[in-house]
């Protein structure tokens, strides 16, 4: 079965539509799928419920999201290096669950496990757990979290074939496997498309069962988060 799109608005065709729960790969900048996210935009569907580790940067990533106002509220564990979003929140006009970093990777990976909550010590005590249900093990308090399913998931590989098997690279690799399996409908980015057969097993790390859709990006931007120089002595 060949998965592969044309293009990144005709994989969205059929499948997304407004006010969905939808949850995206990416750690800052790094692994992000900047065409589906483009393609998000150019629907002009709003409402979203967005999961992402974070919501990108001004003017890029899911900050076109949030500047073209179509979510509503973020699941996130990092909101810096974003005005947009800062501004949003403190106004009243976007919601926050803000959810610590393991915990977040770890709904992502439950709710594609089919598994419904799970108990965890973070959060324990704070902000995080109001409104939650504890429970003590062994004498220790728990909290118990939801797992996230996400209507639809977008993602980015380095490599795939026609049925979906993929291939991440290095630390781009970050949310997104967990993205990919906890999806009901997963849409996954990549650079580089090759033949059945093409890869060798043990180079698979993410099986094609998962992946519902594919785009081919060959040349993305990757734009640096922050750029940092080191200044020279006499320069």
């Amino acid at each position: 079965m060949n998965k592969l799109y044309p293009s990144a608005a005709s994989a969205l065709q059929g499948v997304v539509s407004a006010n969905q729960l939808i949850g995206v790969g990416g750690f800052g900048l790094c692994g992000i799928p900047e065409a589906l996210i483009d393609a998000l935009k150019d629907t002009g569907l709003g409402g979203f419920t967005v999961i992402s580790n974070n919501a990108g940067v001004d003017g890029f990533g899911l900050g076109k999201l949030l500047e073209s106002r179509q979510v509503k509220k973020m699941i996130a564990s990092y909101v810096g290096e974003n005005k947009e979003f800062e501004r949003q929140y403190l106004a009243g006009e976007l919601e926050l669950e803000f959810t610590p970093q393991g915990t977040l990777a770890e709904k992502l990976r439950a709710g594609g496990a089919g598994i419904p909550a799970f108990f965890t010590k973070t959060g324990v005590g704070t902000l995080i757990a109001e409104g939650k249900e504890t429970r003590e093990f062994d004498g220790e308090v728990y909290l118990m979290e939801r797992s996230l399913v996400p209507d639809i998931a977008l993602v980015k590989a380095h490599r795939a074939d026609p049925s979906g098997n993929l291939q991440f690279r290095l630390t781009a690799r970050n949310f997104n496997p967990a993205v990919a399996m906890s999806g009901k409908v997963c849409i996954v980015e990549v650079e580089e498309m090759v033949g059945l057969g093409e890869m060798h097993p043990d180079e698979i790390h993410l099986p094609g069962v998962y992946v519902h859709r594919l785009v081919l990006n060959p040349n993305p931007e990757k734009r640096i988060e922050k750029r940092t120089i080191t200044e020279t002595a006499g320069v």
